[in-house]
């Protein structure tokens, strides 16, 4: 798959397992298999292709504007009768877009995404957790924390490979802006212990304790 991409967007080191780990970290969240997932920048699937088959069918969906990768994994990786069976759905908007596919899901999983997003698109995330899940539902981030307030990233663009940069880079954001932005929306974000995805920690938001989806 490298061979003919190049660049996946994602390590090639432990691809399986790292993978692996992200249903894993989910498990232990909650997910069973007839959740209803949103992966968000889901790429060549290197989380998807355990998630798919994990998930029941129609349980996967997954967001992701560089086109060619989600055809690569799908080619490479998921096995025809799976992906029949799976029934598996993808959609390529580059605005963040969670509300395309008219579902309220389960979870959110957005895997080394912040790490590339700016604050707006973050936000913008969030909102869509809030409109787009249920009571219940939990999103699951990584993130890569700064090493000093001059790495805070303050800009408005995405930064790193994507269906229009070929150009890598890694950004940080803090978690105290994390949490702000989440405590703006009443909602809850916190470090889920014992479980990291290339080096970054992740992060589960829930909503707060009272707080109710719109609508």
């Amino acid at each position: 798959m490298a061979a003919e991409a190049g660049f996946l967007g994602v390590p090639l080191d432990g691809f399986a397992a790292t993978g692996k780990k992200q249903l894993d970290a989910l498990v232990t969240l909650g997910l069973k298999s007839d959740s209803k997932l949103l992966d968000i920048g889901c790429g060549c699937l290197r989380g998807g292709y355990w998630l798919i088959h994990f998930l029941a069918p129609g349980r996967y969906f997954g967001i992701e504007p560089h086109r060619k990768r989600v055809e690569l994994g799908l080619r490479y990786l998921i096995e025809p009768d799976v992906l029949v069976e799976k029934r598996p759905r993808f959609d390529a908007n580059d605005a963040f877009d969670t509300s395309v596919f008219r579902e309220r899901f389960d979870f959110f999983l957005a895997s080394s995404i912040w790490s590339h997003a700016s604050k707006p698109q973050i936000e913008r995330m969030l909102d869509g957790f809030l409109r787009d899940t249920r009571e219940e539902g939990v999103f699951m981030t990584s993130y890569v924390p700064p090493a000093g307030p001059e790495d805070d990233y303050r800009g408005r663009e995405w930064v790193g490979t994507s269906h229009t940069c070929d150009v890598p880079g890694v950004i940080s954001h803090s978690l105290k802006w994390i949490g702000q932005a989440c405590t703006r929306r009443r909602l809850e974000v916190a470090r889920l212990a014992g479980h990291e995805l290339d080096g970054q920690p992740w992060l589960v938001v829930r909503r707060a304790a009272g707080a109710s989806s719109p609508g």
